[in-house]
């Protein structure tokens, strides 16, 4: 394994920390192909799917040397991954495709899918010698954080835009014990402040910068083949915020191609929030890449200038994608389908399904192909947002399929009225 600059080809060692080249660009862990095809196949990750032990009851290190070949002493797993893949009838008649699969990331134990990432790059950092890590988040990346840190016995520090996260996952970084520093401003200036801190004091940063962080996420896709029988589905669709996490799926997915794994790479669907669009902007008009001022009610993906915008372009390009856009209103509609089908997700995860919808209707996915649309946030990351749905009290939002509480007397009377 080399870090490669994704623009001058700038080579540097694994064990050299940086996070961008000489030239300015993101860097990225390139593998060795030709020693992958003697070492890895199906059947060596189909055996260890039916083992226990540490490290392979991971559904990240499962794939050891796909992600991260390092020693197993260095290794932090609680253990990641293993997530299920749902069918929803609801959702299915809601979306308008008759072969769509749920890939629940929410099911992770911080309860988003930045524990995969996380697991990796703290494994790095454990193997650098860190004692202390950073991350500049609007909430999950600050969850995992501080979670995994905990478990390597590492101090975390968090940047979280005050008033700018839900309180479910703040409740969860303060939980596990992060240093927890709110600043006035986005999450792009937490983002900017992070990288400064991180050059000047010497702490370990694990926003999705970090190419080990894209190691760990690429698992996502590995695992969703795994439990399609090693089928290739027609599209995979998933929010785009920060763009780690396409990026993640599709350089994974590229690289079991080399391999020889797969025969094709699945098309990418990125979709984005109205308020938080500079990918999709960049994509539909095909203009240069300018950042945007984030506002949404999906706050995980409240992000106007994505760090991984150039990797994400390229993955969508290299699985012939697409870009698409949804409003506030599609996206909590859509969450009302989600969670109504007992699987339930964050607001940011629903972008997949209202973005499954509208490309559905509009004719670029056909309803007989197969979709898997990944949800990367547990419904309980944002409690506020369905309450307020169901009670009618989001701003510019319709509670277009509310579940509303009944108030009644106490009597079996009119119990017994509301329910016949």
């Amino acid at each position: 394994m080399i870090l490669r600059c994704i623009e001058c080809g700038g080579e540097y060692p694994i064990n050299e920390v940086r996070y961008r080249c000489d030239c300015g660009d993101l860097l990225e862990v390139v593998h060795d192909i030709e020693k992958l095809k003697k070492r890895v196949s199906r059947r060596l990750f189909d055996e260890r799917l039916a083992k226990r032990e540490f490290p392979y009851n991971s559904g990240v290190w499962r794939y050891k040397e796909l992600v991260s070949d390092i020693d197993s002493k260095f290794i932090i797993s609680r253990p990641e991954g293993n997530t299920n893949l749902y069918r929803a009838s609801k959702v299915e008649e809601y979306v308008g495709i008759e072969d769509i699969w749920l890939k629940h990331e929410g099911e992770n134990p911080t309860g988003s899918f930045k524990d995969r990432g996380m697991s990796c790059a703290i494994s790095v950092a454990k193997m650098l010698g860190f004692k202390k890590v950073a991350c500049a988040s609007t909430g999950n990346t600050s969850a995992s954080m501080a979670s995994y840190a905990d478990l390597a016995g590492m101090e975390s520090i968090v940047f979280i835009p005050e008033g700018k996260i839900a309180f479910g996952m703040l409740a969860q970084a303060l939980a596990y014990g992060a240093k927890t520093i709110h600043i006035k401003g986005d999450f792009d200036d937490a983002m900017k402040l992070v990288q400064e801190v991180g050059q000047e004091l010497e702490i370990y940063l694990l926003n999705s910068i970090n190419p080990f962080r894209i190691e760990g996420q690429k698992a996502i896709g590995f695992e969703v083949l795994q439990q399609l029988d090693w089928q290739v589905p027609d599209w995979l669709i998933l929010p785009g915020g920060n763009l780690g996490n396409n990026t993640a799926l599709s350089k994974g997915l590229k690289e079991l191609y080399q391999i020889g794994m797969i025969n094709r790479i699945p098309r990418m669907a990125v979709i984005q929030a109205q308020g938080a669009n500079p990918l999709y902007t960049m994509w539909k008009e095909r203009i240069p890449f300018e950042a945007v001022k984030a506002e949404t009610i999906a706050t995980a993906v409240k992000i106007g200038n994505p760090i991984s915008w150039k990797k994400s372009i390229r993955g969508i390009e290299w699985s012939r994608g697409v870009v698409e856009q949804v409003t506030d209103q599609e996206i909590m509609d859509a969450k009302a389908f989600v969670d109504a089908s007992g699987i339930g997700a964050e607001p940011a995860s629903c972008c997949s399904i209202a973005g499954a919808r509208k490309l559905t209707k509009a004719g670029i996915i056909d309803k007989k192909e197969r979709v898997v649309a990944v949800l990367t946030g547990n419904l309980l990351k944002d409690p506020d947002a369905v309450v307020n749905y169901h009670l009618g009290r989001l701003k510019g939002i319709k509670s277009t399929y509310a579940n509303k509480p009944i108030v009644i007397e106490s009597s079996l009377k009119a119990v017994r009225k509301v329910l016949e």
